[in-house]
């Protein structure tokens, strides 16, 4: 580093020539003083004093500076940053020059920047500095995104003596601060940014896979909805066979039609064999106008497993639809069912087989067991349901994440449950006015809403025109709940079709949540017709399908004393997941409070413990909260410390990374970067532009230091100790 110091003024014309007068006239005066003094040496000595005083005020006046100059000896860094994120895969980069319809990725496009030969006619006056950011290996892996104003703004500290910036990027941007405020700070530092813009700012023609959302696990000889999201830039409509792999070797094909221009979703059945693990590949052909195929494939795992569900049933009399239910769940071989009977004519609540129970499940122990109960017609009447019975069963809902299943009957008795805690779970608002509800002799039907015909609860057949087609010809019923309205909240899946009141048709069919678990609203006894004619088919499907589909969240993972289950039931990148777990003693009762961790393994092998807190005391549940970071399966290693029981499990983060590839570039990004930096854009068609821009640079400018003499405290201070001398001396020599 060489240093250059000198001492400057801010002269003027006026200034010189009044400097010059004011330190004459002073100095006359001062000759005449001591001449008068007939040369006494103190008064000659005082009035050198003064005159250095002046002579310091008009030296002051001119604004005197002391200046350095450091001039670096290395020579001018300019850094070459480009983007090595996941959307640089990208391949949408045409060669404008040539007729060839070769489609080369982001990356490769700007292969040439990356050089060093491509820099080597600047080296002798410049150090040329590549550097990558944004690392596609790190992206991947962890599912972040790319920073544009990290490198920029960091650029002045790791690189010496910086003179420019060369930034190749596709400007897609989606993590830290905007990248204009580091170009603003760049520019403040006298260093401009040369951009080089990469990609399409509009998609090319692709088909890309958004989205498989497989579930978590699956029952054995059960079919499995896999529902998909297919997203098209084509300008035209085409029909496809899409292909689902097993990893056992086993396929299943479906014709799709894909629509233009936006997104298309849809599912897949498929029923597994054998139980294990399996992974689902889903695959969408390539377009003959498709340029981008990288994204047609998208893969998930999933569990398939035996499983017993507990089923309570609660009645009051032995009705058909109870008689027809219980047969039904009894000969499913995924269901154990218990039934407790309130029959007005028996001694004592129970019945004659094994699957009866002679009263209600005391202690939360032999409840909790419970996955699904249905509430027949029963309520609070002598030998039925207590007061705590409802409330032991709306914490079993809200925290243990249970289903339940509401079935009133023409004897109104689920009535007086409105005013206990149960009140709250019922999905619909029911008429007080008219308890036994209504009745006609001509069968009414089912029509099931929008939402009834996508869900997977109504789904009597295979597609959705079967299915709807098959509900149209069921049998009808012939007594219906008196439902007014659904609660806010809650959805409806079928009404009434030929009946409304003030607030629509009439809700026949509605589910909702009720803290972690789910509810369901059947307002009809005669689901059991729907055997005539073809015995079983839909009857035994349907409340299978209910089953299961209320007891699925509470049982993704459980061992012999711990429950883990999440929320949403396929998360996303960087959404928070809700975290829930049952812990029991080894007594079976549910643990009061204790320590609960887990700890959450990311596919990167990235490690993160999280603390659960009671949310429940006497339930034993506990709760937390987790936001995944990458995509891909993650692996729970659940832990209480007061049992020491450990549960292992896993959770598969669905969607794609904020950082992916067919995404369209950003260009005004770029160009916003250079103007604000007072750089410039640089197309890929003239690379060699960069070489002429840089070696038009001036040379940077040195380093500057300037000392303001005339306002330095020491300088004032130095005056007023010459002031104060000069007051001294004049009372020595008897002046004052």
């Amino acid at each position: 580093m060489n240093t250059v110091r000198s001492l400057t003024f801010v002269w003027a014309p006026w200034s010189i020539v009044l400097s010059l007068l004011v330190i004459a006239v002073t100095a006359g005066l001062c000759y005449v003083a001591w001449q008068r003094s007939g040369y006494r040496r103190s008064i000659g000595l005082l009035e050198l004093l003064r005159l250095a005083l002046v002579s310091l005020g008009v030296l002051l006046f001119n604004q005197p500076e002391w200046v350095e100059e450091y001039r670096p000896d290395d020579k001018p860094t300019v850094a070459v940053l480009w983007d090595n994120s996941a959307s640089m895969e990208t391949r949408d980069v045409t060669n404008h020059e040539t007729a060839s319809t070769t489609v080369k990725t982001r990356r490769e496009a700007i292969a040439q920047l990356t050089d060093t030969p491509f820099w080597s006619s600047l080296q002798e006056r410049l150090t040329i500095i590549v550097q990558p950011f944004g690392t596609a290996g790190a992206t991947t892996t962890t599912g972040r995104g790319t920073n544009l104003y990290e490198p920029l703004a960091s650029a002045p500290q790791r690189f010496k003596n910086l003179h420019a910036v060369v930034l190749a990027s596709d400007g897609d941007w989606n993590e830290g601060p905007p990248p204009v405020e580091a170009a603003s700070a760049l520019r403040l530092k006298g260093v401009p940014v040369f951009t080089v813009p990469v990609g399409s700012s509009s998609r090319l023609p692709d088909v890309e896979l958004l989205s498989l959302d497989s579930p978590t696990f699956g029952i054995t000889g059960k079919s499995v909805r896999i529902p998909f999201t297919v997203d098209s830039t084509l300008p035209r409509e085409h029909l496809t066979t899409i292909k689902l792999k097993v990893s056992d070797g086993e396929e299943i094909t479906k014709e799709i039609r894909i629509a233009p221009m936006g997104r298309t979703s849809d599912f897949l059945i498929w029923k597994p064999k054998t139980t294990g693990d399996y992974t689902l590949s889903l695959d969408v052909p390539k377009h003959a106008d498709e340029l981008v195929a990288d994204n047609n494939k998208l893969s998930a795992p999933i569990a398939i497993r035996e499983e017993k569900l507990r089923v309570l049933v609660i009645e009051s009399v032995p009705r058909w639809e109870y008689r027809y239910l219980r047969n039904a769940l009894s000969r499913d071989p995924g269901v154990e069912v218990s039934c407790l009977l309130f029959h007005p004519g028996l001694n004592k609540a129970g019945g004659g087989n094994k699957d009866y129970i002679k009263q209600f499940p005391k202690g939360l122990d032999e409840l909790s067991k419970y996955d699904v109960v249905f509430l027949g017609d029963v309520g609070l009447e002598d030998g039925q349901l207590t007061v705590e019975d409802c409330r032991l069963l709306k914490g079993l809902v809200e925290h243990q994440a249970s289903g339940l299943v509401f079935m009133p009957g023409l004897l109104g008795r689920q009535m007086s449950l409105s005013d206990t805690e149960l009140g709250k779970l019922c999905p619909v608002i029911l008429d007080p006015a008219q308890p036994g509800g209504w009745g006609s002799r001509t069968p009414s039907h089912f029509e099931l809403t929008e939402l009834g015909r996508r869900s997977l609860l109504t789904k009597l057949a295979d597609t959705q025109d079967d299915n709807i087609e098959v509900w149209e010809g069921l049998p009808g019923f012939q007594w219906y709940a008196p439902a007014l309205k659904v609660k806010a909240g809650c959805e409806v899946l079928a009404v009434h079709k030929d009946v409304a009141n003030e607030y629509g048709r009439l809700p026949l069919l509605a589910t909702g949540t009720y803290g972690a678990g789910k509810v369901l609203f059947m307002g009809t006894d005669g689901a059991w017709r729907w055997r005539k004619g073809v015995e079983d088919k839909y009857h035994y499907r349907f409340w299978g399908q209910v089953v299961r589909w209320m007891a699925y969240q509470r049982n993704m993972a459980k061992g012999e004393s711990m429950r883990m289950y999440y929320s949403p039931e396929q998360p996303q990148v960087r959404q928070t997941i809700a975290l829930s777990a049952n812990v029991m003693e080894k007594s079976g009762e549910p643990l009061p409070k204790g320590d609960v961790t887990a700890r959450i393994v990311a596919p990167s092998g990235k490690a993160e413990t999280i603390r659960f807190q009671s949310s429940g005391d006497e339930w034993g549940a506990f709760a937390s909260r987790f936001t995944p970071e990458e995509p891909g399966k993650h692996e729970v290693f659940l832990n209480c410390k007061q049992t020491g029981a450990i549960l292992e499990a896993s959770f598969f983060v669905q969607g794609l990374a904020v950082e992916r590839i067919g995404r369209a570039a950003r260009p005004e990004v770029m160009e916003e970067i250079s103007r604000v930096s007072k750089g410039q854009v640089i197309g890929l068609d003239r690379l060699e532009q960069v070489l002429k821009s840089l070696a038009a640079l001036p040379e940077p400018l040195p380093s500057v230091r300037r000392v303001q003499l005339w306002c330095h405290p020491i300088v004032a201070s130095l005056l007023v100790a010459m002031l104060g001398a000069f007051w001294v001396g004049r009372k020595v020599v008897g002046l004052i």
